[in-house]
């Protein structure tokens, strides 16, 4: 989820050593290519455009190994395309041995560049077409999915109602809003609207809607949560979760909003890994912590332990 209205939301992660890291130091894909992982989006050039995908992602030429037999799919967030969202993530997963896919969902055509904007229930079939895709290029069993905000919440329509859990093993969760987001005191305006009834509440609820199908969504208390979790299983049985929630999230809130409880999820908070880390609901997806924290949830057998790194973000807008 990224409230913004730019064709490009741009997140710039200092630290204190160089701009380009790879986790690991694993051998590439196809035991040869070696994709530059950077933690610094200003550096990367994250690529523009829908159907741009990020470096190590979208080769359908890819088949699972022994050792990482499930692929893995990045859900993006909200206002972002593929690759805006995984310039990072992407290559430090195809470093480490993944066939990874990516894709770019939600668009609107009046906004061309900003993902995540319709319902998410009609996402979530774009979601489904595409595992399906995936599956059948790599012959493999079931997908693994990581997924950043918007990408935590769509694809739990999809694992409940499209008949994604039986194709699902595990699911990485980065600043993920399980419970919604109260933003602010939004949430709690447009119930108070909707128990009012009246034309003002109904103008001001389409009108948004208009702009942004999701946008209300995420909210806490919305129709598409009471739906989405009216059987009371926010986990759903068979898919192995990590949550990875920030204490500085600005859109999540509460921040909580992302823990879940259940036998079958992992839950961890950024800062109880690493004191120093600062990153907030954008730079999640930047961060040498969290990127470690994927590759341990997707090999839950090999753990290495993560780096802690002090972590400045700052994210801004570039309109050109």
């Amino acid at each position: 989820m990224r409230f913004a209205s730019s064709r490009r939301t741009i997140v710039s992660i200092a630290l204190a050593a160089t701009a380009v890291v790879a986790i690991g130091g694993q051998s590439g894909v196809g035991a040869a290519t070696q994709y530059p992982v950077y933690y610094n989006v200003f550096a990367a050039g994250a690529s523009v455009g829908p159907t741009a995908s990020p470096a190590g992602a979208n080769d359908w030429n890819c088949k699972p190994s022994a050792a990482h037999p499930n692929p893995v799919v990045l859900v993006h967030g909200l206002s972002a395309t593929m690759g805006e969202n995984w310039p990072t993530m992407s290559p430090l997963l195809a470093n480490n041995g993944y066939c990874v896919f990516a894709l770019t969902y939600g668009l609107d055509p009046r906004f061309p560049y900003v993902g995540g904007v319709t319902k998410m229930e009609d996402s979530s079939a774009e979601l489904a077409s595409f595992v399906d895709k995936v599956l059948a290029a790599t012959g493999a069993a079931k997908v693994d999915l990581v997924g950043h905000s918007e990408g935590t919440v769509m694809p739990q329509y999809y694992l409940k109602f499209r008949g994604g859990a039986a194709k699902v093993d595990k699911y990485v969760a980065l600043t993920p809003l399980y419970q919604g987001t109260t933003l602010y005191g939004v949430s709690t305006f447009l119930n108070l609207l909707k128990k009012q009834g009246g034309p003002l509440a109904g103008s001001f609820s389409d009108g948004f809607e208009q702009i942004c199908g999701s946008c209300q969504e995420f909210l806490k208390g919305s129709d598409f949560y009471q739906h989405l979790y009216g059987d009371g299983i926010y986990a759903v049985p068979g898919v192995q979760y990590t949550t990875i929630m920030t204490k500085y999230d600005e859109l999540v809130i509460p921040y909580t909003s992302g823990r879940l409880n259940a036998p079958n999820a992992t839950n961890i908070v950024l800062q109880d890994q690493c004191p120093i880390d600062f990153s907030e609901h954008l730079a999640e997806a930047f961060d040498p912590t969290v990127g470690q924290d994927i590759l341990n949830a997707l090999d839950p057998a090999h753990p290495k332990p993560v780096p802690c790194r002090l972590v400045i973000p700052a994210y801004g807008s570039l309109f050109n």
